[in-house]
């Protein structure tokens, strides 16, 4: 993988992103989040509840704690009041991506190659729209899926271009648990190390 490619790859713009009304409530909470240090992964309204607005963040670090959430949710509430894009009564949810979490990045596909994913298209990609299989490979364009029960005719192997996914999934798996568990621990310790180091030293006069 040359230079170009592994920057794109490290690019933190999501390539999935939504639409309509949706869309209209990623653009204003979007720069908030990201002023306070984290990025949206995902805005869903769903009729759960009468109706629950579903925003899915996270830190720059992959980090989400039960106090990020509440902190979010303090701020967010009060600006979606005023901007009030959904114009009914709803129920406001800030969550993190969890363990089965959405690939919306193209990071976020690099950060779980070797993984099992869940992947819908928005075109026909080898004459379907639904696939399931490992992330064998990837570059700027697209992923190679290594799928984990072809059916009889079916290659191996399918390249899906970026630009045709609508929806991807982490599968939740043994392999997947055990890598995010290490991976949080090892994030978490990172942000206490950096924390620390950042902290005043007692000064005596």
């Amino acid at each position: 993988m040359d230079s170009a490619q592994s920057d794109g790859l490290a690019d933190n713009s999501r390539i999935l992103t939504e639409t309509g009304q949706d869309a209209r409530i990623a653009a204003i909470v979007e720069p908030v989040l990201e002023s306070m240090g984290f990025r949206l992964v995902r805005v869903r309204t769903s009729g759960l509840n009468g109706m629950t607005l579903q925003i899915m963040a996270e830190r720059d670090d992959g980090t989400m704690t039960v106090t990020d959430c509440e902190e979010l949710s303090r701020t967010l509430s009060p600006l979606l009041d005023v901007e009030d894009p959904i114009g009914r009564a709803y129920h406001l949810e800030i969550s993190s991506p969890g363990v089965d979490r959405p690939l919306v990045r193209k990071s976020d596909f690099a950060d779980w190659q070797g993984h099992l994913v869940k992947i819908e298209t928005a075109v026909l990609v080898d004459q379907r729209k639904r696939f399931r299989g490992r992330i064998a490979e990837l570059d700027n364009d697209g992923i190679l899926i290594e799928r984990d029960a072809a059916t009889y005719g079916d290659e191996p192997t399918v390249r899906i271009p970026f630009d045709a996914l609508s929806e991807a999934n982490l599968i939740l798996t043994d392999d997947l648990i055990r890598d995010a568990l290490r991976r949080d621990k090892a994030e978490r310790s990172e942000r206490k190390k950096a924390d620390r180091q950042t902290e005043p030293t007692d000064q005596q006069n």
